[in-house]
């Protein structure tokens, strides 16, 4: 399962399991922003390389635009994850 939402405050809330099965969603969904934005990953359980891929290729393209993609409330293991790719000098995770 997974599923992206908005919240009230503007935070992009993806749910379940980021895999290659899944990567297509997301990509439509992140080609459809064009300002910075924070996702929140409080509901994330697993993250594949596809996953990945998806949000770096969706950083640089907004990174193009002088803007930007905040990740927020990675639980340990996807924060591990993105320290070991050296996605935290990629985007700004908190």
């Amino acid at each position: 399962m997974f599923d992206i939402k908005r919240t009230t405050e503007g935070n992009i809330i993806f749910t379940g399991r980021l895999d290659a099965s899944k990567s297509d969603q997301a990509r439509t969904f992140l080609s459809s922003i064009s300002n910075s934005c924070t996702l929140d990953f409080s509901e994330l359980d697993y993250i594949s390389s596809a996953g990945l891929s998806v949000l770096l290729a969706a950083q640089k393209r907004l990174n193009e635009s002088g803007h930007s993609i905040k990740i927020i409330n990675l639980n340990t293991h996807i924060e591990n994850i993105f320290r070991v790719a050296g996605f935290d000098f990629v985007f700004d995770l908190e």
